[in-house]
């Protein structure tokens, strides 16, 4: 196991010191972070900024009601009276005196139609806040005169859909958000898998390459069996991986600590709780650990295998095709049901190991399969593992030391059998 480990940091250690390792997993992250926390707070300092604004209410009904609602979301509202006359208003708006003004009449009352004069036109969310204020207002006005004003709100409102399951909920509210998080969580944790299974394989598989291309190996190979060489690569690209995954997992803890409680307090959209309920548990987060160490392991063999096979890159890229299409083909699947269900066949599929990280895992963590089908795809999984290492190596033993043309499938098979 020496030569393992030692194979495995050379593996680690020449990745990790890569300016493209260093660029992708750490200033990347930074760089979302930033551009976040630099675009949320230009657009809460816009909406801050400049909230002086006028009134003008030629009914003399709502505007003291409109100014009022704007008043507590943070703007300095002035309601003025009919006789100041907009021309005073306007000269008040080019002296920077004033930000601009709402004017109301009639017309809001029977059609919701108000107008807002200013320099500049209003961004799409303070233009939003003006209408959803000055309509409701104008609304609750009418329901007000009426004997069931509330009934008709809800109803203008749209109404909801209630589902009603036959099977008895204890919780129904609970289980529509984990319901919610699980679909959220599933397909996040899906796109991170195929994504990463399929960009750490490629990594392999050109590590395999170059030393084949380059005759290191025949050196190599020398002081070292060709299962330990293999295995040594493997791990080394897997910790490379779980590193730059650790990283890019602390960034979005750290983003989701500090940067959703101060976008949703300085917005004031929604509770903070409202948010924190839709984030994954522990739980889903090992179990999508668990699918990412199997199926990474199950897919860098077949690449290793591929990278054994092959001369050059052209070659490659033609014989990795078959893998691909183990990834991509599940890839699909899933999001043609991106909710896990639909189609019951599909959670027999999902129990394929080259298909299950991809299937199975959104379809554990939307609840859509019972807990014996996700133990049984992991317990397939790592029986696959076992068996795909098997050939893997023996193919790679073979391989590693052959130049020339790509081997055709019987000759592929004469190596298992003799390797």
């Amino acid at each position: 196991m020496r030569q393992v480990w030692i194979v495995m940091r050379r593996e680690y250690l020449e990745r990790v010191k890569t300016k493209g390792f260093i660029l992708s997993t750490i200033a990347l992250p930074v760089l979302m972070i930033g551009l976040i926390g630099l675009s949320a707070f230009l657009g809460v300092q816009s909406e801050r900024s400049e909230r002086e604004l006028a009134l003008i209410d030629y009914t003399g009904l709502i505007g003291e009601e409109v100014a009022g609602r704007l008043a507590a979301f943070g703007y300095e509202m002035e309601v003025v009276g009919a006789d100041v006359g907009q021309e005073e208003l306007d000269r008040q708006i080019m002296e920077d005196e004033l930000e601009g003004y709402l004017v109301i009449d009639d017309l809001t009352l029977t059609e919701g139609v108000f107008a807002y004069r200013g320099k500049d036109r209003p961004s799409s969310l303070r233009r939003n806040l003006f209408e959803r204020f000055v309509v409701q207002t104008a609304l609750d006005r009418h329901l007000s005169a009426l004997e069931d004003g509330a009934s008709v709100r809800a109803l203008i409102e749209g109404g909801q859909l209630d589902f009603e399951s036959v099977v008895e909920e204890t919780d129904g509210e609970d289980a529509e958000v984990n319901r919610i998080t699980g679909i959220v969580t599933g397909f996040g944790g899906a796109f991170l898998l195929y994504f990463t299974m399929l960009l750490y394989g490629a990594y392999v598989l050109r590590s395999v390459l170059d030393e084949k291309r380059n005759r290191v190996v025949e050196v190599v190979i020398s002081s070292i069996s060709p299962w330990r060489l293999l295995l040594g690569k493997v791990l080394g690209v897997g910790s490379m991986g779980l590193t730059q995954l650790g990283i890019w997992f602390a960034s979005a803890a750290v983003l989701a600590t500090f940067g959703v409680p101060f976008v949703v307090a300085q917005l004031q959209a929604t509770g903070l709780e409202d948010v924190l309920q839709f984030l994954p548990g522990p739980g889903v987060i090992a179990l999508l650990g668990a699918y990412f160490v199997l199926g990474y392991f199950l897919y860098a063999s077949m690449f290793a295998a591929v990278g054994a096979m092959c001369s050059s890159e052209e070659e490659a890229q033609q014989a990795q095709f078959p893998v691909m299409m183990l990834l991509i083909v599940p890839f699909v699947l899933q999001m043609a049901t991106i909710e896990g269900s639909g189609f019951a066949w599909m959670d027999w599929v999902a129990l394929f190991p080259y298909f299950s990280p991809v299937m199975m895992f959104p379809r554990a963590a939307a609840g859509a399969v019972p807990w014996w089908m996700v133990a049984s795809s992991l317990v397939l999984m790592a029986l696959a593992l076992v068996g795909t290492a098997w050939v893997a190596g023996r193919i790679y033993r073979v391989g590693i030391l052959m130049q020339g043309k790509r081997p055709t499938l019987r000759e592929l098979v004469r190596w298992v059998k003799t390797a």
